[in-house]
């Protein structure tokens, strides 16, 4: 799809989003921070969770400089409920290097915001389309999705990205991206996706394949394949006993009994360490690195 003048399917899209897009908090805003803070917080986390998090993050630390101000320890506490607690000790590291190295604005160049800790190609490209409105691709689960169904056929990181730069118009590279994402979100679902509607229908080569197996989607580029079993697995365990740090310090010796399983506990202790979720305190674990 050519920049300049709009293509049909482009204008369809847009004309889709601008009427169906869903209306989220951080998308009423332009600031680097908060936008980057928003995609640190979406990643495998539902939206519904997201949404008030967010906001109640945005009053607390509405600059980097107030998050590298606190401790690690409040962020974490912060975080509970979120998931994945080691975005947030990336966020904060960032929050950090971002008031030393770049006198406490976001970045705004691609290769700087790939710099930051945790921040991948997907997040670095969102700042850039979300917060600053470059005329830039993003890539999300989603958005990948919706590629590889409209190109008919399974593809690489690097095509992925080829496909989402060339087809964003020339001026709209937020209203774009934010229509692909809800796209994918809303209508062109991983099962039974509702093409009834669907603004770029008369381009998915899968569609007009009869839905030939495999989905092109499945194994492509930025595609979400199925998540590892939660229940048993060191993640759970891991947030057992981060739940039970929120409370105060825990003795080691106590961890075992915590996450119902002594024989991971040493294990589980020294992945949370080397995460920098936890230190060592003597005997005894504290919340935060050291």
């Amino acid at each position: 799809m050519p920049a300049g003048r709009l293509s049909a399917p482009q204008r369809r899209l847009l004309d889709w989003g601008a009427r169906l897009r869903r209306d989220l908090p951080w998308r009423r805003s332009r600031d680097p921070w908060l936008v980057l803070v928003s995609e640190v917080m979406l990643g495998q986390t539902q939206v519904g969770r997201v949404e008030p998090r967010w906001s109640a993050f945005a009053e607390r630390w509405p600059t980097p400089a107030s998050l590298a101000a606190d401790p690690l320890s409040g962020l974490l506490v912060f975080w509970q409920g979120l998931g994945y607690p080691r975005r947030a000790v990336n966020l904060h590291h960032s929050a950090g290097v971002i008031v030393a190295e770049h006198g406490g604005a976001v970045p705004s160049s691609l290769d700087e915001l790939l710099s930051l800790r945790g921040v991948g190609p997907y997040t670095a490209r969102a700042v850039l389309a979300f917060a600053l409105e470059a005329d830039v691709g993003v890539v999300d689960t989603n958005i990948a999705r919706v590629l590889a169904r409209v190109a008919g056929e399974r593809l690489t990181p690097r095509r992925a990205q080829e496909l989402a730069d060339g087809w964003v118009p020339a001026g709209q590279g937020w209203a774009w991206n934010q229509s692909m994402m809800d796209l994918g979100a809303l209508r062109c679902r991983p099962v039974a996706p509702s093409c009834v509607g669907c603004p770029l229908a008369r381009e998915c080569r899968w569609r007009l394949g009869g839905f030939a197996s495999p989905d092109p989607a499945i194994g492509s580029a930025g595609v979400s394949g199925r998540q590892a079993r939660y229940q048993g697995s060191d993640r759970q365990l891991r947030g057992r006993v981060l739940d039970r740090l929120v409370e105060g310090p825990l003795p080691a010796e106590e961890v075992g009994e915590v996450v119902g399983a002594a024989g991971r506990a040493g294990s589980i202790i020294d992945g949370l360490v080397a995460d920098g979720l936890v230190s060592r305190v003597g005997g005894t674990l504290v919340l935060g690195g050291g």
